[in-house]
């Protein structure tokens, strides 16, 4: 917002310096100041008067900035409504006199307006609204101010048309003048009875005011030559001659001394503008003695170059200046664009980067203006860089705070469950669906600091009361832990010394009762599950191999194959349905061994039938063992 302030202050203020190709960038002159010079040896003809001096032909056609003309009052200090009404106090003055307060004026309202008109953006794409629906708010004191400056713009259309009338009909008189004085030339008899009458036509051309521009400089050749010559017919009083002589020698004195005084100003721009004036000055002035007309008009020239160089290098200077800003302003531009906004992902990125952004607006504040047909696009360019930004960055907030909020309701809802296992006696499947959780909470994303701690203290409090609990209850396990432990390393050596006894004919039955026992054993401490297991796990590989269990062994090898190119959630399904598989076999083994009490084996067919139910039971119990060693290759897997 700040950039788009700074940029119609700018405008505003390079609206009146206009800059013209071929003339080195410096303003036009003025009318007076555009005459050619005529010296006696172009003009072998003018003895008795003088050539009107001239200006450098490469600031011909130049003009101060209107601007520099004043020193204007600083309108800055006043608000809108106050500027309005030093706006309409304009109006009551001269409308030549006004354009560099209007001006002013003109940039301090705008000023403010765009910085209320920023400020009701912001606050409209802060609720919400996408920033290409946003239109500000009509303002009244802008209604009146735009009226106000339409007023002063037809003031100024009917001036200057009644200015450009007023030269037209000046270039009339002054022709006609030239006409008469021509006429009286014409008329060598009565030449001398017409001084009089051609000193009136003098001033009379002197009064009149200016004519246009393009007839300047032909007007006044027409003139000074209609003059010389009158001068040159004219066999006047030698006195009256030399009285006129003496007064122009000394009006034109001072203004040589004037002229060679300008160049002790330090305002090049004030000094070019009066020595405009110095001459248009020494064009109404008569001619001096021959003699010293040439020595007079040297040191007039002498003076005017000078000022005029100064003039030429102020100009270059800007020029310059002009250059080195462009080339700053385009290596902020490039710096700004080399900005990947892709990569900021974080708060503490995109704020890093704010602050570096704001860093190089401060840094083009600080910069002048570049050239004037370059200046505009090199601002465009980096206030749409900036503007891609700040659009960037608010989406980017807008969508962190709605997945903050998508967190948090996610948050509260595992509270909501830990809170509704906290009370749970079932110690084992609770603990497993709290780690479940912890590990949920774990993938969730963050939430607003004002939350986070509540939300976190909530859901680790009602897990640390169902583990404190299930701490208290379970103390006693950690000895009925030991004891199993102590239960599978004999069940572990019992293995072993069958794999030891050359003569065992029986191994296969007996590993196939040691891994029932094996299976019948509880819990082990939780930092030895691992190791024991490895144990057990290899010494049951070297029975199947050396008892020929080659059929449960090559079912193990082939599931154990199969888990190695599946992925993880494969495996946990896996799992699950070999844990469903276990407890149906479990129950069914439950179901067998208390129908075994029902058997009568005194009859023969009751004999039969109970060999049959415990050959069912050992063939569940060996299904059970590989069930076992699957969900135990699986939880290796995972």
């Amino acid at each position: 917002m700040e950039l788009r302030e700074m940029s119609e202050s700018c405008e505003n203020q390079e609206k009146d310096v206009t800059l013209t190709p071929g003339t080195a960038d410096k303003p036009e002159l003025t009318d007076a100041a555009a005459a050619e010079t005529v010296t006696n040896e172009n003009n072998p003809e003018a003895a008795t008067t003088e050539a009107a001096p001239a200006v450098d032909n490469t600031q011909q056609d130049a003009a101060e900035p209107e601007q520099r003309q004043a020193r204007p009052t600083d309108y800055s200090a006043l608000g809108k409504q106050g500027l309005v009404a030093a706006l309409e106090e304009q109006l009551q003055r001269p409308i030549e006199a006004i354009r560099d307060d209007v001006n002013l004026i003109k940039v301090a309202f705008y000023t403010l307006r765009n910085a209320e008109v920023a400020a009701e953006r912001e606050a409209f794409i802060a609720n919400g609204n996408e920033e290409a629906a946003f239109a500000p708010k009509e303002d009244p004191d802008e209604v009146k101010f735009k009226e106000l400056l339409n007023t002063i713009k037809e003031k100024r259309a009917e001036f200057n048309a009644e200015q450009e009338a007023a030269k037209e009909e000046n270039l009339k008189k002054k022709q006609a003048i030239i006409d008469e004085i021509n006429s009286i030339v014409g008329d060598p008899d009565n030449i001398n009875k017409q001084y009089n009458r051609i000193q009136q036509l003098q001033q009379e051309f002197k009064a009149i005011g200016e004519v246009p521009a393009a007839n300047v400089t032909e007007t006044w050749k027409n003139y000074q030559k209609a003059t010389e010559n009158f001068y040159d017919l004219l066999k006047m009083n030698k006195e009256l001659r030399d009285y006129d002589f003496k007064k122009n020698l000394e009006a034109k004195q001072q203004l040589c001394a004037e002229a060679e005084a300008l160049d002790s100003l330090e305002d090049v721009l004030l000094a070019f503008r009066k020595l405009q004036d110095l001459h248009n000055q020494w064009r109404e002035i008569g001619p001096v003695a021959k003699e010293i007309r040439e020595e007079l008009w040297t040191r007039f020239k002498d003076a005017s170059a000078k000022i005029n160089k100064k003039y030429q290098a102020y100009f270059e200077n800007r020029k310059e200046k002009e250059k080195e800003n462009e080339q700053a302003k385009i290596a902020l531009c490039e710096r700004i664009e080399a900005i990947d906004i892709d990569a900021l992902k974080t708060f503490a990125k995109w704020d890093e980067t704010t602050k570096a952004i704001i860093a190089l607006q401060e840094e083009w504040k600080k910069l002048g203006f570049a050239s004037r047909k370059v200046n505009a696009d090199l601002f465009a360019r980096f206030r749409q860089t900036c503007d891609k930004f700040f659009a960037r960055k608010a989406e980017f907030f807008k969508a962190m705070k709605e997945e903050f909020a998508a967190n948090l309701e996610k948050k509260i809802a595992l509270c909501e469950k830990a809170e509704a296992l906290k009370d749970s006696t079932d110690w084992k499947k609770t603990a497993d669906k709290l780690i479940a959780l912890q590990k949920e909470w774990k993938t969730i994303g963050p939430v607003v600091k004002k939350h986070s701690d509540a939300v976190w203290k909530r859901f680790i409090a009602a897990c640390d009361y169902f583990f404190d609990q299930k701490n208290k209850q379970t103390s006693s396990v950690h000895q009925a832990e030991h004891a199993n432990l102590a239960a599978k390393r004999e069940i572990i050596d019992a293995i072993n010394a069958l794999l030891a006894d050359e003569a065992e004919t029986e191994g296969a039955k007996k590993v196939r009762q040691l891994m029932k026992k094996w299976q019948e054993i509880g819990h082990v401490p939780f930092k030895e599950k691992d190791k024991i297991y490895a144990e057990y796990k290899a010494a049951i590989d070297k029975a199947f191999e050396k008892f020929d269990m080659k059929e449960t062994r090559a079912e193990l090898s082939n599931f154990e194959s199969s888990l190695g190119s599946s992925s993880q959630d494969k495996i946990y399904r896996e799992r699950e349905r070999l844990v469903r598989a276990y407890e149906q076999k479990c129950n069914e083994l439950k179901t067998y061994e208390n129908n075994l009490g029902f058997f009568n084996a005194q009859s023969k067919g009751g004999n039969s039938m109970l060999k049959e139910v415990e050959r069912r039971i050992q063939k569940i119990k060996d299904e059970l063992a590989v069930l076992e060693q699957k969900i135990k290759l699986a939880d290796e897997k995972l």
